[in-house]
């Protein structure tokens, strides 16, 4: 079986349907497996989504699922599911790369604590997804890595959004059902924003960072991409809670994260930053009007629309989180810079130059001013049940058109909650 009652391929399904089809037997997780497999040998070869396919490990765990789920050992609503992880979280005996000549021939010796949470759920892993290098950069794409750009499913000539390229191309293109990828300064939301996905960003300490190659200690948050909401808050279900291997982990207990899902907004209070200062002005026009567009939506469902300000211009949150992603950037990767440098892409060679050239004084500053940063716009969230306001600033850019595709990383408000902390 490759399609469902509605004619839709299954690697189109969400988790949420898919999950039910399993459940009731309607669906084998060895059929979707090998759909997904399919589907990756058909389109990724023009998309780029993948580094590592994981193909026949995934047909093992498929096998494995469909023998429990057969015998009444129904784990959940992950059971079955495929899925696929930037290539920055570690897989025990799976090459990790980070997309870097610096990691061609490592093999992880562990695994990342959050995919193997979801390998518990039953969830079956296809392989390692596409990335900048190390999962960072400078924005600009220069076309001199050892693995070919991830492209947009939607136009292969445009941008997948950064860092996690592979994550939103993969989830867009039916290359996996949904995917884990990484945020430091919008890296998993970007490549949402550009594929037409559900990306989020959990709390800082919500969910386990141990496993994934750091990037900026005080800044990395990891989280899924998916098609919708819901899978979103499946997949946060079983990643999320307190890992003694990261000691920023938070030991707060985990809520059931689909319990109001259904209720509605109605009553809600919904802050919208319409006014984003002058920054604001690169918003294009498409963006700015699914804005107003989701927010007529959201009062037409009985929600309260109130227009809030952030606390403090956008670039006091961008420059503040530029010195602090720079310094702790360059503390990580000090040593291959130093001792490898001619083996990174420019991209990564330029950000770990910008750390060079930050002073202790700056940095400590930035610290105090995140700080404050964090207290006021804190004030802000508590003061409504959400905000909304533009992720991307533009749509997704063309590659031929090269100077814009670093303004799709920099023209964004994502590095505000990087800085604070808070979900988004």
């Amino acid at each position: 079986m490759d399609t469902v009652s509605d004619a839709r391929p299954l690697h189109f399904l969400s988790v949420t349907e898919a999950s039910r089809l399993i459940q009731t037997r309607a669906l084998s997780p060895i059929d979707l497996v090998e759909a997904f497999l399919a589907r990756i040998d058909a389109v990724d070869g023009r998309i780029h989504s993948y580094i590592t396919v994981l193909a026949a490990r995934a047909r093992r765990a498929a096998e494995q699922a469909d023998a429990e789920i057969a015998a009444g050992r129904w784990k959940g609503p992950l059971h079955g599911i495929p899925f696929a992880v930037k290539d920055n979280y570690h897989v025990a005996g799976v090459p990790t790369t980070g997309g870097s000549r610096l990691m061609a021939d490592h093999v992880a010796d562990d695994t990342s604590t959050i995919v193997g949470r979801l390998e518990q759920a039953g969830a079956i892993l296809l392989g390692k997804l596409n990335t900048w290098e190390y999962g960072t950069g400078n924005g600009q794409i220069y076309h001199d890595l050892p693995y070919e750009v991830a492209r947009n499913p939607w136009d292969l000539a445009r941008f997948t959004g950064g860092s996690s390229t592979g994550a939103g191309a993969a989830v867009a293109a039916g290359t996996a059902m949904f995917a884990l990828g990484s945020d430091t300064g919008g890296s998993i939301r970007l490549p949402a924003a550009a594929c037409g996905l559900q990306g989020f960003k959990p709390t800082f300490g919500r969910v386990s960072r141990a496993g994934c190659i750091p990037n900026c200690w005080s800044l990395d948050h990891t989280g899924p991409l998916c098609w919708t909401v819901e899978d979103s808050a499946i997949v946060l279900q079983a990643i999320a809670g307190h890992d003694r291997r990261d000691p920023t982990s938070a030991r707060i207990e985990v809520p059931d994260y689909r319990q109001f899902l259904h209720q509605g907004v109605r009553g809600l209070v919904i802050g919208i930053v319409r006014d984003l200062g002058p920054e604001g002005a690169a918003l294009d026009a498409a963006n700015a009007t699914a804005i107003e567009a989701a927010a007529k939506v959201l009062e037409a469902q009985g929600a309260i629309i109130r227009d809030v300000r952030l606390p403090a211009p956008l670039t006091h949150y961008r420059d503040a989180s530029k010195i602090i992603n720079w310094s702790e950037s360059l503390s990580i990767h000090e040593q291959d810079f130093t001792e490898r440098h001619h083996l990174m892409g420019q991209a990564l060679r330029e950000k770990m130059m910008s750390g060079f050239m930050v002073r202790a004084v700056d940095y400590i500053a930035a610290l105090r001013l995140r700080k404050s940063l964090a207290k006021a716009t804190d004030a802000l969230v508590r003061s409504c049940d959400a905000l909304l306001l533009a992720n991307a600033f533009h749509i997704a850019p063309r590659f031929d058109e090269p100077e814009t595709v670093p303004l799709f990383t920099s023209d964004t408000a994502c590095s505000v909650f990087n800085m604070t902390g808070h979900p988004a």
